[in-house]
């Protein structure tokens, strides 16, 4: 597959340019003209990239690539080390960040859904990132996180007691903890997202809103997971996921 043609089709399903975001979306570094194979992953570390080295791969699919916004530009360092790997090997990097928290079928946050078992209802949050919806039925919060551990293999830090019920649900992945105001203002039960922060603990406990913070790169996973699974089903490309384990 050609990677004007690769990178043309992503384009074209996750639709960069109705976000307004904090990096390039898109193809970030430009290596060889044919994709045969490609390497998937949550963050563009070395690691990821030793390990698209290890298999040949001539493309790296991630949501967190290079080129941030304030970052100091200067090509030195773990950042010469990195994109040194990806140029002497001619490597690909191809990153989107928004929009694979926000694409209704592949995003993050569909993906947590279907995980899940949520019923999603509806967005709100910056640019719509965020989702709120329902559960089943109503559960105590103490079933709701002995799933979520489950599903992700970690235990969710958690707000909140385990025997209040839970029906409606809000949710964001990653470093969503912005968003907790506005999920408390749609009357939720519980807010889920990657991460909390030391104010965010106070808010859920004066608001009785519990509060799962499930960690930024499990919640991430699936995205780019199942955006790599469409390639291959579609193009018949060899694709690869590559988890590499992050406690955060």
């Amino acid at each position: 597959m050609k990677r004007e043609e690769l990178v043309g089709y992503l384009d074209r399903l996750l639709e960069p340019g109705k976000f307004r975001d904090y990096c390039p979306n898109g193809l970030q570094v430009e290596g060889r003209s044919e994709v045969r194979r490609l390497v998937a992953g949550v963050t563009a570390s070395q690691a990821l990239l030793d390990a698209a080295v290890a298999c040949d791969a001539d493309a790296i699919l991630v949501h967190h690539g290079y080129f941030w916004r304030g970052e100091d530009g200067r090509i030195t360092g773990i950042r010469r080390q990195r994109l040194g790997t990806l140029l002497q090997r001619e490597i690909n990097l191809i990153a989107y960040h928004l929009p694979l928290d926000a694409h209704p079928e592949f995003g993050n946050n569909a993906q947590l859904a279907k995980l899940f078992g949520w019923q999603p209802e509806g967005r709100f949050g910056e640019q719509d990132i965020a989702w709120h919806g329902c559960l089943s039925e109503e559960v105590p919060l103490g079933v709701v996180v002995e799933g979520m551990a489950a599903a992700l293999g970690r235990q969710p830090l958690t707000i909140g007691d385990e025997m209040q019920s839970i029906r409606r649900v809000a949710w964001c992945s990653g470093g969503a903890q912005g968003y907790f105001e506005q999920a408390i203002a749609l009357g939720v039960d519980l807010y889920v997202s990657g991460e909390i922060s030391e104010q965010t603990v106070h808010l859920a406990r004066e608001s009785g809103v519990a509060y799962l913070a499930a960690g930024h790169h499990a919640t991430e996973r699936y995205g780019v997971k199942a955006v790599a699974d469409h390639l291959a089903a579609t193009f018949g490309l060899d694709c690869r996921f590559v988890d590499i384990d992050n406690p955060v």
